[in-house]
């Protein structure tokens, strides 16, 4: 997924008044305004109001959902004939702007304010999860080397303490 794909598609959402925010690797080069390496695929956010209109949306670009293990209505992934993939995270707001991830008894959310980051892709603007966020929701589990790579460029431009837990995952020079 390169970058001229995430714009394009943003535009698209944009232009049919869905309402997304980038999450993952983009959500964190967009953050830093800069590609630091490359993508698979882009993870969105948006609201479950918008899900299946996205769906539709996107089927009519070529689309198609790929089923995976970990797939449910508020998680899926959508990949088109050229390989590109969409990552679909689903909330629904409570009254407090949470974005609640799947039925509220799993006890899965995003915080309000994780949906006020904004960054960068090939210049043009985007909304994303904020870095502050990113930092939060990358804890409590083993990260991958590109995962340690982004928390640590995050917590350096954004001057977020680093969590003693990154201190033993990687090597950055």
């Amino acid at each position: 997924m390169e970058g001229k794909d995430v714009v394009e598609l943003i535009k698209l959402l944009c232009v049919e008044q869905i309402e997304v925010w980038l999450d993952g690797g983009w959500g964190v080069d967009a953050l830093l305004g800069e590609l630091t390496r490359p993508h698979d695929d882009v993870d969105i956010v948006i609201t479950g109001k918008d899900s299946n209109k996205l769906r539709g949306i996107l089927s009519k670009k070529g689309y198609e959902e790929i089923k995976k293990d970990d797939t449910r209505s508020w998680n899926f992934v959508l990949r088109d004939t050229a390989g590109r993939e969409v990552d679909v995270h689903v909330v629904n707001f409570d009254g407090q702007k949470n974005g609640i991830y799947g039925p509220i008894e799993n006890g899965q959310m995003y915080p309000a304010h994780a949906f006020s980051g904004t960054g960068m892709i090939e210049g043009e603007p985007v909304k994303c999860l904020t870095a502050q966020y990113q930092v939060e929701s990358h804890r409590g589990y083993i990260l991958r080397d590109k995962d340690f790579l982004d928390m640590t460029a995050l917590c350096k431009k954004f001057n977020i303490q680093l969590s003693q837990e990154y201190s033993s995952v990687g090597q950055v020079e």
